[in-house]
Order: C-alpha cells, then sequence, then structure tokens
C-alpha cells in the first residue's frame, strides 16, 4: 500500500481517509496480481499495463471508476444497490457501506473483458 501512502495522506477527513484506505486494502488483497499505480493524482489498480478500476474522493462520497464500458454493463446493479453514477463513475457515499461484492463484479469484468486488451483504456 505503500504506492497510495501520499494520496491518503492528503486527505483531511480522517473517517474518509480510512474508508478510502480500507477499499485500495481491500482490492489490493482480493486481486494481488493487479498493478498498484497512481496517475492522474486517483490510485487506481491495472492488469497488464491496462487501466481496470480508479478511485478519487469527493466531499460526500468516494467515486469509484470502471471505465464507461463497466458503467454501462452495471447500471441496473449500481442502482438496485442504492448507488448513483454518471458516464464514468460511481458514487459510494461516504455514509453508507460499499458494496464489496458489486465492486469484485466491477473489477472481475474489466479484468476478463481487458484479458487482451493492449491499450491503457478501451478504444
Amino acid at each position: 500500500m505503500e504506492v497510495f501512502k501520499d494520496f491518503l495522506e492528503k486527505m483531511d477527513d480522517p473517517q474518509q481517509r480510512e474508508r478510502t484506505e480500507e477499499v485500495l486494502q481491500w482490492v489490493a488483497e482480493k486481486y494481488p496480481q493487479l498493478e498498484r499505480e497512481v496517475k492522474w493524482n486517483q490510485p487506481m489498480f491495472t492488469d497488464h499495463g491496462t487501466f481496470i478500476i480508479a478511485f478519487s474522493v469527493a466531499k460526500q462520497h468516494l467515486a469509484v471508476a470502471p471505465e464507461q464500458k463497466g458503467i454501462v454493463n452495471f447500471s441496473e446493479a449500481i442502482n438496485k444497490a442504492g448507488y448513483n453514477h454518471t458516464k464514468m463513475l460511481v458514487r459510494f457515499p461516504w455514509n453508507k457501506p460499499v458494496d464489496c461484492n458489486l465492486l469484485a463484479q466491477m473489477i472481475d469484468y474489466n479484468i476478463e473483458d481487458k484479458a487482451d486488451c493492449t491499450t491503457f483504456w478501451r478504444k
């Protein structure tokens, strides 16, 4: 988790920092094969040089970005879980638990869907 240390230390709210660290740690433990990086000031996980998922923080939520195709594929599940989303990110409110099952589904989908991808982003 050393790669995310500077990002986490810049977070002012200790509860948000703790939640973000827990989620990043959960992903790192569940998917040890994924590379940990910080790009565009966002902690992210990549696989063979291709983007899998990224995180960012806002006042009201932890934002999870699985790329637009991931949002489209999971839009119904995201809404059913009580979260809202834009075309590019899912909002996990600070005052609600993170649905790790949904998060795992999005990560698994991207790993499988991008197994043969040779670019960072989908084309």
